[in-house]
């Protein structure tokens, strides 16, 4: 059984390249759950709220509920449900699920190959991680599941990142930071600095420059986690949700709200429209601050 081809094919909605992680988000709290806990059930009116904070946290800005994937995931031969009485699953219904006193856990095969070679439960998370989101959240989402697989062998997922992207990316952006014009050098070599995917690569987005932008890690961790993001005259947008009363939280996050990106050198193509209008739909958490 090929489970790492299993997990990176569940099957998801879709719709264009509007983002679904809600099973495998499921998934990678049920791997840190059998990484702490064994294959113990997992109760839906407990882990509730946990999944909900993983899907507000990381999932796309649109309204959802954990029920969806703790019903549906059942459908992949990754998870089972149970109620009370014995029976499946009574339906994707929060209430339902709850009353019923309904849990889950992963099927028998999986665990079974679990037990078996310790490096899969690695292989399974680092697939996940690989196929459905961007690598500066990848410590953040293993945080909050409780999964550790640092200290287990990995292997990667089968598509791979161009490992030139983020050289031309900064040669285009001369390494500076397209929001704040951050730049810093160690030794000969820049520091602080990052690529950033517009449209994630986990969902399509190429590496190419159009897909691209030079950010400083603060602000390309707050690019990927919906706190910033760009608009279609190319300025930085600030989510009104992002709360910061500090005078750092203003001087770095609040008064970048209006400010025109830096674009690249005239050579290279600036961040292609159908890039920002995807992060703005996938990714950022509107409504956007009114620029000062």
């Amino acid at each position: 059984m090929d489970w790492v081809e299993r997990v990176t094919g569940i099957r998801r909605w879709t719709r264009g390249q509007e983002r679904a992680p809600h099973k495998p988000l499921l998934l990678l709290y049920a791997l840190g759950h059998f990484q702490r806990h064994g294959d113990e059930p997992i109760r839906y009116s407990a882990a509730e709220e946990r999944l909900g904070h993983l899907l507000r946290e990381f999932g796309p800005p649109r309204p959802t509920t954990p029920a969806y994937p703790f019903h549906h995931l059942t459908s992949d031969g990754l998870w089972e449900v149970r109620t009370a009485d014995g029976s499946g699953s009574p339906g994707a219904r929060v209430g339902a699920l709850r009353d019923s006193a309904a849990s889950g856990r992963l099927t028998p095969p999986l665990v079974r190959d679990l037990r078996r070679d310790p490096r899969l439960l690695s292989q399974l998370g680092r697939a996940l991680l690989d196929a459905n989101f961007e690598p500066s959240l990848h410590e953040d989402i293993c945080a909050e599941v409780g999964l550790d697989l640092e200290s287990v062998e990995t292997d990667r997922a089968v598509r791979r990142r161009d490992r030139d992207f983020r050289e031309r990316v900064m040669v285009a952006y001369e390494y500076q930071c397209a929001f704040c014009g951050f730049e810093g050098w160690l030794n000969g070599r820049a520091v602080g600095l990052d690529a950033a995917h517009v449209q994630w690569w986990a969902f399509g987005g190429p590496d190419d420059i159009a897909n691209g932008i030079c950010l400083c890690a603060l602000h390309h961790k707050l690019f990927d986690k919906g706190v910033l993001g760009v608009t279609a005259d190319h300025r930085v947008a600030v989510s009104a949700r992002y709360v910061g009363r500090g005078r750092s939280a203003e001087a770095q996050v609040l008064d970048l709200s209006g400010r025109e990106i830096d674009g690249p050198q005239p050579a290279f193509p600036r961040v292609a429209d159908d890039r920002v209008a995807w992060h703005t739909r996938e990714v950022f958490r509107s409504p956007a601050r009114t620029a000062a």
